[in-house]
Order: structure tokens, then sequence, then C-alpha cells
């Protein structure tokens, strides 16, 4: 219909309007209608190339790294009020991508040196609370970058005994989650602590020893 009304409006002088809806099969009435708004979709049309244009620009300051939600994020805080599904819409009839910078993440790898022995032996169940433990290390991405998650949780209760927040994958940071669960009255005389066969990728040797210390003690 719009090609219709473009037709119609680039020939009219010549053979007028009446005819060419006739044979365009179009009616006359939409026809001024959509020749009425055209001022406002110039309007539309020349807000979109300057928000296009700005999305460039946050684009390349950015080093092509943000994709639509950081963009429309961006946006917003300069006080653009705009639909995120818009931002998307615009990047992509203009093929502005998101470059993904980030690589995988691995919490640990495997110490075949490690001294302390397997004493849970893949038998993930407890009699009572406080008798056998396993810890485990996630990370949180935040605003302010990186954090790692140290938990322990009660094989028995099934709960979270103890736990410790930190910028670092230290050793220091498992010992603080176990020493929690300690304080709070949470582990019983000769309990187990189990975690996997590793050591974080940051953790030095001063540090993997204290852990491991730390470990055997509690046991």
């Amino acid at each position: 219909m719009t090609r219709s009304y473009r037709f119609i409006s680039a020939h009219r002088d010549a053979y007028g309007v009446a005819r060419l809806c006739r044979v365009l099969g179009v009616r006359r009435p939409g026809f001024y209608e959509w020749l009425a708004a055209a001022a406002a979709r110039q309007q539309r049309a020349g807000a979109e190339e300057r928000l296009a244009g700005e999305i460039a620009g946050i684009h390349a300051a950015h080093q092509g790294a943000y994709g639509s939600p950081r963009v429309t994020a961006e946006l917003r805080r300069r006080g653009e009020a705009v639909n995120h599904k818009r931002v998307e819409r615009i990047m992509r009839e203009r093929g502005i991508t998101g470059i993904t910078r980030r690589r995988p993440r691995s919490l640990t790898r495997q110490d075949k040196t490690a001294a302390a022995p397997d004493l849970i032996g893949r038998d993930f169940t407890a009699h009572a609370p406080g008798q056998r433990l396993v810890g485990d290390i996630t990370y949180l991405p935040t605003d302010e970058g990186w954090l790692y998650l140290a938990t322990v949780l009660d094989l028995h209760t099934r709960e979270i005994a103890g736990h410790a927040l930190a910028p670092h994958m230290r050793a220091d940071l498992v010992c603080d989650a176990i020493a929690l669960a300690a304080r709070q009255g949470l582990t019983g005389p000769g309990a187990v602590f189990h975690s996997d066969r590793g050591t974080q990728l940051e953790v030095n040797r001063s540090s993997q020893h204290r852990l491991v210390a730390a470990t055997v003690a509690d046991r």
C-alpha cells in the first residue's frame, strides 16, 4: 500500500490522483491521509537516525563490546526514554552487534599433589548434623566485578552451615566459610570437610598448605 501511495504522490501532477487511485485499486481518502502524515513520518525517521547515531557512538566508545541491553542502559543513563526492543531493532537493522571478550572461567583445576585423603568416598550422607560437610566455590558477576562465594553444606540437614564472600578465590575464602560453621556450633567433634580435588587458580602454595592444615585439624 505504501508503495502505491508513493507512486501516486510522484505522478499525480501528470495523471491525477483520481485516475491513479482507480488504476492501482486504492482509496483516495487513504492516500490523502497518508499524505497528511508525511511530516510526522519524516520527524520519526529523523529521530530514529539521531538515536541510531547515538547508539553507534556508544558502541564505538566501548570498543564494540556493548550489546543492546548495555546500550539501552547507557541511553537511559543519559536521559533517553527508550525501549530495549527499539534499540535491539535499530542495532540489528544496522548490523551493530556486541562482542563478547569474556574468556571461559574455571574455578578449580585438579591438584594431583594434594595431601588430604578422600574421607567421603562418594558417600554423600550423614547420620547426624555436623559430622560430614562438603564445600564448593561459585562466582557471581556484579557491577563492581566478580565476587566469589564459598559454601559449606551439612550432608545430614542439607543446609548451608557456613559461607564466605570475597573478591578473590584464595584458600582463605574457604577457611573463612569453615570457620563460620564452627563458630555457629554447626560442626561436631571429628567432623569431616570434603571438597573437590583441586586448587583455585589464584591460590599460592602457602595458602594451599594452610587450607589443608585447617581441614585436617577439623577432622
